[in-house]
């Protein structure tokens, strides 16, 4: 019968007890939250939210207080600084148990222990909703307008883009008359030039014709100056 029983001991002694406890409460400040077994968390819940509590009064005095139960300096001026800020608005209930399953092995009940503030998927906060404008009546109207100033602003910029076409029309004839130019002095040098050689070749035709007649003549004095040697040796 365990009657007046209220503490679990863990199968551990007191010191023993005490030491795992303050470890645990220092694990689940730090991490927000940890997993262990059920007995262990239950007895953590007991030890731990005592000093949550404490917390919310911030002077020396509750300071000592809580340090002497977790002995860990940085871990005192974490629950004091963000985690007093953020369950300074709850009455109690610092902690919540999710049940795990069992462990293989020894078959022992897990769950993981956490801090409620720190859980955005249990949360009670609800998020903003984006408030909504109701339409006027007179939507209709607006819309017309819209289009109009649509159609009329598509109408003032369809003449620039006219005389844009027109420009790159006119530049582009200014540029295929320049080239015409270009090639007519070309067809005109090339036109004079052949002219040119035309002429030279002439020219070279008639010297060649004046120079074939005088040869002919000394022809005929060497032929004829051969027959009378012929006829004097005879």
């Amino acid at each position: 019968m365990r009657h007046g029983k209220k503490i679990n001991p863990l199968g551990r002694k007191a010191a023993h007890r005490k030491a795992m406890l303050s470890n645990m409460a220092c694990s689940l400040i730090e991490h927000k939250r940890i997993k262990t077994t059920v007995a262990k968390a239950k007895a953590l819940r007991k030890f731990v939210e005592p000093l949550i509590t404490k917390s919310k009064n911030d002077t020396t005095h509750s300071r000592r207080i809580v340090f002497s139960h977790l002995r860990q300096k940085q871990v005192v001026t974490e629950l004091f600084g963000e985690v007093a800020t953020k369950v300074a608005e709850r009455q109690g209930g610092y902690t919540r148990i999710i049940k795990l399953g069992n462990r293989l092995g020894d078959n022992a009940q897990m769950c993981l222990i956490e801090l409620v503030d720190y859980n955005a998927i249990y949360s009670n906060e609800k998020p903003k909703k984006s408030k909504s404008t109701r339409r006027s009546r007179g939507g209709s109207k607006k819309n017309a307008n819209k289009t109009t100033d649509l159609e009329t602003a598509s109408e003032n910029t369809l003449p620039t883009q006219d005389n844009q076409h027109a420009e790159s029309v006119s530049d582009e004839s200014t540029l295929t008359t320049v080239v015409e130019q270009g090639t007519q002095e070309e067809v005109s040098e090339k036109v004079d030039n052949s002219e040119t050689s035309k002429q030279e070749d002439n020219q070279m035709a008639i010297e060649e014709k004046d120079d074939k007649p005088k040869d002919k003549p000394q022809k005929e004095e060497s032929n004829e100056s051969a027959e009378k040697k012929e006829d004097k040796s005879e």
